[in-house]
């Protein structure tokens, strides 16, 4: 079962968002020149970290619907590109419930067309933005059971969210909102992994208008304060495995960590 949240909105293309120059590194169709702007000034390597943090969803997603995990809720979902979480997710558990939220509107467009849940399932679309969390809540108690275990998936989202706006209290106010046996799912592109890298990053996105808050690893731990990190641990994206890679290791500036609630 697959529903719709909301009415059409406006889409603004004379500003470059998130999601959309996300997309463009994805090597995807649905962005506009001003997201391509600031994707084209971008070192190589901002595709090889986009790359590696959808890559480290897929793993994440798969391994806690192998965990049984079967209600996902994902803020900051950006432009679907297959496989999606609730495509990875409903393989292994067909009867799962996912929300997706994302503060573009493009996104909930192609949402309604493109993150068809099977049959057996839900997905559901809300276009609402992390830094209103009880919104969000709200809206999702409608299709998640918040007796039982959820996920909450922020994949590469709070570094969009800066110091001065609280993300370290969003993220534990949506934290407490969840039922022991939950999980937090997140990836964060770090600071201090390749530092010259990382500002030259930040300084292209600010260029377009987008705000960027890279953090330390200590910074981007204290998202799971009072939860326990599952193995590995917090490491970077490409060494969230959960069992022997098959590939040489690569390089990522992003940080990556699943955590449970007990």
């Amino acid at each position: 079962m697959t529903t719709a949240s909301q009415p059409p909105v406006p889409i603004d293309t004379s500003k470059a968002h998130p999601a959309r120059v996300y997309d463009w590194l994805l090597g995807g169709k649905d962005n506009y020149p001003v997201d391509e702007a600031v994707g084209s000034q971008l070192p190589p390597e901002a595709k090889n970290a986009a790359r590696q943090n959808r890559q480290f969803m897929h793993r994440a997603a798969g391994w806690l619907a192998g965990q049984g995990v079967d209600q996902f809720l994902d803020i900051g979902t950006g432009i679907p590109t297959e496989p999606n979480l609730h495509q990875i997710v409903q393989r292994i558990l067909p009867t799962a419930k996912v929300v997706y939220t994302d503060n573009d509107p493009i996104v909930l467009r192609h949402a309604e067309a493109l993150l068809v849940s099977r049959p057996e399932g839900m997905t559901d679309y809300i276009e609402a933005d992390v830094r209103q969390p009880e919104g969000i809540v709200e809206h999702a108690r409608r299709i998640l059971d918040f007796s039982r275990p959820i996920a909450l998936s922020l994949i590469a989202l709070m570094h969009f969210v800066p110091d001065a706006q609280d993300a370290h209290g969003i993220v534990r106010d949506l934290v407490a909102t969840l039922p022991p046996g939950s999980y937090l799912v997140l990836s964060h592109a770090a600071s201090d992994i390749y530092p010259e890298l990382a500002q030259r990053v930040t300084a292209e996105y600010a260029k377009g208008g987008i705000q960027l808050g890279f953090r330390t690893r200590t910074e981007v731990e204290r998202f799971f304060d009072g939860l326990e990190l599952v193995g590995p641990g917090l490491v970077t994206a490409t060494e969230w495995v959960t069992s022997p890679p098959s590939v040489e290791p690569e390089g990522s500036g992003i940080y990556a960590g699943v955590a449970r609630l007990n």
